[in-house]
């Protein structure tokens, strides 16, 4: 990418990047704007032409094309999102939470599945090699297996345990050397929406 482009155009070029090689199509200058801060379809669209300036991107009629990109079968890299805290009654992975993307290798986030980065926070699973700041990258999915590091999502709120099914109750355990956090006991008012599959250090984002 060339030097000269600023953070928020590198952010810019990261949306686009993803958009087309997994869903084929360019984002929206909304969706751009929602990335750089921009405020009107100028500001995108001026976003835009730098990067097409900067060689990274050519317009063949309304649709932009990746410069010298490999296939999508042949990517070696993805671009997975960073959430960040989660607002009452907004999805985990809802663009408004989105606050970066950082590109992981396609050996750890495998195709065919769609993944999230989560920061730690506390120490309910230090014991567990997950501590607070640490970066979780978590694959989506609405169910998990026993002994299974969940990100489960109650009462609106994210919080990560280990997954305990029991019957008629399931139990997300703690693994912590502090002694106040408890298992939480529940039945179906929560969702799970993913399962932790790698735990990267602080200092990526």
């Amino acid at each position: 990418m060339a030097n000269n482009l600023s953070d928020k155009d590198k952010r810019a070029f990261a949306l686009i990047r993803n958009k087309i090689v997994h869903y084929g199509e360019s984002p929206s200058l909304r969706e751009i704007n929602e990335v750089t801060g921009g405020k009107s379809p100028r500001s995108a669209s001026l976003v835009v032409d730098r990067l097409i300036d900067a060689g990274l991107l050519k317009k063949v009629g309304r649709q932009l094309i990746l410069i010298g990109s490999p296939s999508k079968s042949s990517n070696s890299t993805i671009d997975v999102p960073l959430v960040g805290l989660v607002a009452c009654g907004i999805p985990i992975f809802a663009e408004e939470n989105i606050q970066t993307y950082i590109p992981v290798s396609t050996d750890l986030a495998k195709s065919g599945f769609k993944y999230f980065f989560l920061r730690a926070v506390g120490d309910s699973m230090d014991k567990a090699g997950i501590n607070s700041g640490d970066l979780l990258l978590v694959r989506q999915q609405n169910a998990a297996e026993n002994g299974e590091k969940v990100v489960a999502l109650i009462n609106d709120e994210a919080t990560v345990k280990i997954l305990e099914k029991t019957d008629g109750a399931i139990i997300l355990r703690p693994r912590s050397s502090n002694k106040e956090h408890k298992p939480i006991v529940l039945t179906d008012n929560f969702m799970i929406q993913g399962v932790v599959v790698a735990v990267l250090p602080s200092d990526l984002y």
